[in-house]
């Protein structure tokens, strides 16, 4: 039985031969991780999101909104309608739109109509945060794609309330043409947001 090196110690005293014990080395003690890598990953990601929202934006408005409006006779849904709508309109796309096209269009709200906004907002905040690096500008760039997302999730529960009413009521036809109008001017200005926070950040890498 091998002896400890406390008890070599005792029985041969100074003479004894105690066993040099090393620590197994540090796996990779240092890291290649440099802010160029770091900001190179950041910008895979708002790519994947950048494709991942035109494709979800044209699958929602160019594809599936539109292919509805073979249940309404040509009638634009109401997410389509830049420019609002007003209980007339409404009046007349509810005359036309029966169970089963409220409820595709609910099914679309939920899936396609929720994913665009969130994969649209994740990115833009991830694009603006990696470009400007004043905190109370940032702050304020990311306000407007954080805005778009509240109001056009707000939208399309708007827009499905309304629609399942017995008739076009007034409020909620106004409360749903401001959202949408409101989610398509937000819209604009992230895409304008998004584009000043590259421009700035450009700017400042030309300055150094």
């Amino acid at each position: 039985m091998a002896k400890t090196p406390a008890q070599r110690i005792k029985k041969h005293g100074a003479k004894a031969v105690v066993p040099q014990h090393q620590l197994p080395p540090v796996v990779n003690p240092t890291t290649n991780r440099t802010p160029e890598k770091a900001q190179g990953n950041s910008n895979l990601i708002v790519i994947a999101g950048v494709v991942a929202s035109l494709f979800l934006f044209w699958y929602l408005h160019l594809l599936t909104l539109d292919q509805l409006t073979q249940l309404t006779k040509g009638l634009a849904m109401p997410d389509s309608l830049i420019g609002g709508f007003d209980p007339a309109y409404i009046g007349r796309l509810q005359g036309e739109m029966n169970g089963d096209a409220l409820g595709q269009l609910n099914y679309v709200h939920k899936t396609a109509g929720t994913l665009f906004p969130l994969i649209f907002g994740f990115t833009w905040l991830l694009l603006i945060g990696t470009n400007v690096a004043r905190k109370a500008l940032r702050w304020a760039l990311w306000a407007v794609p954080m805005l778009f997302v509240v109001v056009r999730l707000w939208g399309n529960v708007a827009i499905d309330a309304m629609l399942a009413s017995e008739g076009p009521d007034g409020g909620q036809v106004a409360m749903a043409s401001g959202l949408t109008v409101a989610g398509w001017v937000l819209l604009v200005l992230s895409l304008l947001a998004g584009a000043a926070a590259v421009f700035l950040n450009r700017r400042m890498r030309n300055e150094a």
